[in-house]
């Protein structure tokens, strides 16, 4: 029988805010171990949680950010069960009343074809305490790191639209664009501020029951989420074929093996109201003054790309991407260079660069003026896109402009005719046989030629003057 993967995601993402959810402790990822911790977010008996008007800020930033319906009234309930990495044994959690709900993204399919994908709710929590499990001799040991307990999250649960690895990668990819355009997360699955579960079930083809699902965790990249749920699609597969039951629970994904692995069974502890934090009433001036904050989006910039400077698709998409690399992009088309050069020039060699130097574009020392006045120089031909591409590795390295590194190097083209003209003279006299094949029609005698005279001139010449003057010269 064919079967049909029915795939949800369940994301926690880590605020930025300047503190934790319920107290005035550093929110810090990566601090020194139990560094920012206080009575509230250790809690202790009687301390009393107090909520924090950023997380909220930040919460409803990216519920917009996601197109979600932001909810009036939400509350706090305390999610009970226990374990070391929750020593109260509970949770707090908005269970029965969320953030907000009926959110979507878009994606690209792999059809080509665009495919919405709904958000069922997003809901805030607080982040719970990390275990460090260590070996210490013969003896295993646990530890536990509190910095993390009471960090700010919003969890995000979508609908089971997706139905291969593919669409759960994109969404992810164009949920962590989304959020870090409104500037309220990081969003690194690699660092931690970003988790992703995935619920995987399988049903025929054609059918549009739900059946039993499973849960895998422990994935700390958007590639080891495609990989962990195409795995699980086979496992499941395999097990149906075989006249087995799947039965609801969670599995690992053990990334050096590239299998899931048997967790625990689902468990669902009770959810009730906590007393100590007040509801959360949303007024629609306070959420318009948090409408306003909200930047022109992806998508948007992307089709204002494509309308205002003529981009591709593929360029408009490369440009609008990284926040940042939008803002360097407008900035240096400022400065009178054409938009599709300078798209280019961003996406082929400029953003290649950074990566290799571990570079961030808003912070690079090429600011869009130095490397717009490079451009500005290759449009007017005054350098060949060879001698760019050396001169953008040297902006790195030095303060000096483009104009004057060019001069510095004598890379400035040969654009004088007679300096040309004489060039030619003596590349014709040096190859007698290749003017004899050009003239008794073998046309490709002209491509040697110029070679040998673009090697003449170490590639300084002007191309386009060159092809015409030899042209003359040969009839």
């Amino acid at each position: 029988m064919e079967y049909e993967p029915v795939i949800g995601l369940e994301i926690h993402v880590q605020l930025n805010c300047r503190t934790k959810m319920f107290c005035d402790c550093p929110n810090v990822p990566g601090d020194k171990p139990n560094a920012n911790v206080c009575p509230i977010c250790l809690w202790m008996p009687g301390a009393i949680p107090q909520f924090s008007s950023e997380a909220l800020e930040k919460a409803t930033l990216t519920c917009l950010a996601l197109n979600c319906e932001i909810n009036p009234k939400s509350a706090f309930d305390q999610k009970v069960y226990y374990y070391p990495d929750l020593p109260k044994g509970f949770q707090l959690s908005q269970f029965h009343e969320q953030l907000a709900k009926n959110g979507w993204l878009d994606i690209i399919g792999e059809d080509g074809k665009t495919k919405r994908l709904r958000i069922h709710e997003i809901h805030m929590e607080e982040d719970v305490a990390k275990l460090v499990h260590e070996t210490e001799g013969q003896t295993r040991i646990s530890l536990v790191d509190f910095n993390r307990a009471g960090a700010p999250l919003v969890e995000i649960v979508t609908e089971p639209d997706m139905r291969s690895p593919y669409d759960a990668m994109e969404f992810l990819r164009n949920l962590r664009t989304q959020i870090r355009y409104v500037d309220t997360a990081e969003c690194s699955m690699e660092a931690g501020t970003m988790r992703a579960d995935a619920n995987i079930s399988l049903r025929p083809r054609g059918s549009d029951e739900f059946n039993t699902k499973v849960e895998v965790k422990n994935m700390n990249s958007i590639h080891a989420v495609g990989d962990a749920i195409a795995h699980e699609i086979d496992r499941q597969t395999k097990k149906l074929n075989a006249g087995k039951e799947i039965i609801l629970h969670t599995r690992l994904w053990d990334p050096l093996k590239n299998v899931t692995t048997p967790m625990r069974g689902k468990f669902a502890g009770p959810c009730v109201p906590d007393p100590s934090v007040p509801e959360i009433v949303i007024t629609e001036e306070w959420l318009s003054n948090i409408r306003e904050r909200l930047p022109e989006m992806p998508g948007q910039k992307r089709s204002r790309f494509m309308k205002d400077f003529g981009l591709t698709e593929e360029e408009a998409t490369i440009m609008s991407g990284v926040r940042e690399v939008g803002d360097y992009f407008e900035s240096a088309i400022r400065e009178k260079v054409s938009p599709r050069l300078c798209a280019q020039w961003i996406g082929s060699r400029l953003l290649p660069s950074l990566k290799q130097r571990n570079e961030q574009i808003s912070e690079t020392s090429v600011k869009p003026d130095r490397f717009a006045s490079l451009l500005c120089m290759v449009e007017k031909e005054a350098i060949t896109a060879n001698a760019a591409r050396e001169v953008v590795e040297l902006l790195f390295e030095t303060d000096k402009s483009p104009e004057k590194i060019v001069d510095e190097r004598k890379l400035r083209q040969i654009g004088d005719s007679d300096e040309l003209e004489s060039l030619l003279d003596k590349i014709l006299e040096e190859h007698p046989d290749a003017v004899a094949n050009f003239k008794s029609g073998k046309t490709q005698a002209a491509g040697f030629l110029i070679g040998q005279a673009m090697r003449g001139c170490k590639g300084k010449s002007n191309p386009k003057l060159l092809k015409k003057l030899l042209e003359k010269k040969l009839g």
